[in-house]
């Protein structure tokens, strides 16, 4: 079985980090173990809502040393400045002697944990491995993920039925995760699309985009046309993950 660690808390709130670590300069080596084929959440952006997430991760390890645990991790600057609340590492699936490929998993927990608003962003991605008598060998990688908070959006779109030719009326509201609250709040100026599928269609067609008011809602008008389903969708940004509404269906008589 693999080893699951969860991040210890030291005094002033700090956290703690791997055994021994200081710091990461880019392209370090401490020797004793290289690292590749690392691979964080498939290399998509990392959404987090106001629930634990659990991202996966994968590498491969190369050492003649007999070691503890390894894992990759997020940072900013060096390890002092680091994002994880549990890792979990699997076995090592021997390649060849020495050569070892790893399954990781990586949560992330705000209602656990506290979590900085302005941790959404850019960090980048290191490696490291602890050996038997307390040394240890951290890579930074050279790679960069975004860790981003969870968008939200609803939609009402009315009347219901509504007469060919009329007005159709599309209201909703984007919000974003607050980590700090650990609750959904407004995410004004966002510019939404709002987008329709025919009914017996496979896809939907953006057909208007508008921005959302300061407190995050949208309204916007249309021509009844035919009948088929509404909704929003946004896009998201470098710290706010993309989102789409649900559908809302309306009958064209």
């Amino acid at each position: 079985m693999g080893k699951k660690v969860w991040r210890a808390v030291v005094a002033g709130g700090a956290a703690a980090v791997f055994t021994g670590v200081a710091a990461v300069p880019a392209g370090a080596a401490e020797g004793g173990a290289s690292f590749s084929r690392v691979q964080v959440n498939g290399g998509k952006p990392i959404v987090i809502g106001v629930k634990e997430a659990a991202v996966p991760a994968s590498f491969r390890m190369a050492t003649t040393r007999t070691w503890k645990w390894p894992a990759v991790f997020l940072y900013r600057g060096n390890t002092d400045d680091s994002l994880w609340h549990a890792i979990e590492t699997s076995d090592c699936h021997e390649v060849s002697p020495g050569v070892c490929d790893f399954n990781e998993t990586m949560y992330f927990d705000p209602t656990e944990w506290d979590m900085r608003n302005s941790e959404a962003g850019a960090w980048k991605v290191a490696a490291q491995v602890s050996f038997n008598g307390g040394d240890s060998d951290t890579d930074a990688k050279g790679l960069t993920t975004y860790v981003k908070r969870a968008s939200r959006l609803s939609v009402n779109a009315t009347p219901e039925p509504v007469s060919k030719g009329r007005t159709i009326t599309v209201t909703g509201k984007v919000t974003r995760a607050n980590w700090e609250t650990k609750k959904y709040a407004s995410y004004g100026s966002r510019l939404v699309s709002l987008q329709f599928k025919p009914s017996g269609a496979t896809s939907y067609t953006t057909v208007k985009k508008v921005h959302a008011g300061s407190s995050g809602g949208l309204r916007t008008t249309v021509k009844a046309s035919k009948t088929g389903a509404w909704r929003w969708a946004y896009y998201g940004n470098t710290t706010t993950g993309p989102s789409t509404s649900a559908a809302d269906s309306v009958v064209v008589r």
